[in-house]
């Protein structure tokens, strides 16, 4: 791959582990286990039985997790421990050949994840003020495919796999910041009523 795939690769990785970083990581060793892409020597841990159980056990955690309203805010909150540093390592990791993790791409991975979840966990606890629960395991389900198909997509055509990731996440950016705009300025009306 040439280095301005490896970097698209890197950013889509970010993004995805901001959202599911286990099934990520979990998604990327299977990649290099099963030779469905030559991983760089950063990310060839990834391929190791211990971090594939690891990440493939705390996937299926975080996969009923998320579907309980209320649990998947908190889960959020913990994950924001490892979403984090997770796109970070992913996205450093995805572009370097030698296993030296450069600053400037940590710093970039660190901050698409960052933004991913952020998204996320902001749409959650909007998802939460609804008293059904079908929303959220029909939001929470439709980020597990996404991720999934995303990675697919991504040992293809990493710059396809963006777009479509970025066609997907711009509408919903826009819907959430459109609904905390109004759940905050029905807030203060509220209170004085």
């Amino acid at each position: 791959m040439s280095e301005a795939h490896l970097f698209a690769a890197g950013v889509l990785l970010a993004w995805l582990a901001g959202v599911r970083a286990y099934l990520t990581v979990f998604g990327v060793g299977l990649a290099g286990v099963f030779g469905w892409l030559d991983l760089p020597p950063a990310l060839e841990a990834a391929a190791s039985p211990w971090v594939l159980g690891v990440s493939g056990v705390l996937a299926l955690v975080e996969f009923f997790a998320d579907k309980i309203p209320g649990v998947d805010s908190g889960w959020d909150l913990l994950q924001t421990l490892a979403r984090v540093p997770a796109g970070a390592f992913l996205a450093a990791a995805t572009l370097s050949p030698d296993g030296d993790l450069g600053a400037g791409m940590l710093a970039t991975g660190a901050g698409v994840a960052l933004t991913s979840h952020a998204l996320k966990a902001g749409s959650r606890l909007l998802l939460n003020t609804s008293p059904e629960p079908v929303s959220n395991l029909t939001v929470s389900t439709t980020e597990d495919v996404v991720t999934v198909g995303a990675l697919s997509l991504a040992l293809v055509s990493p710059w396809l796999a963006l777009a479509l990731v970025a066609m997907c996440v711009l509408p919903c950016a826009v819907a959430v910041w459109w609904l905390w705009r109004r759940l905050s300025r029905r807030a203060p009306k509220a209170a004085r009523g």
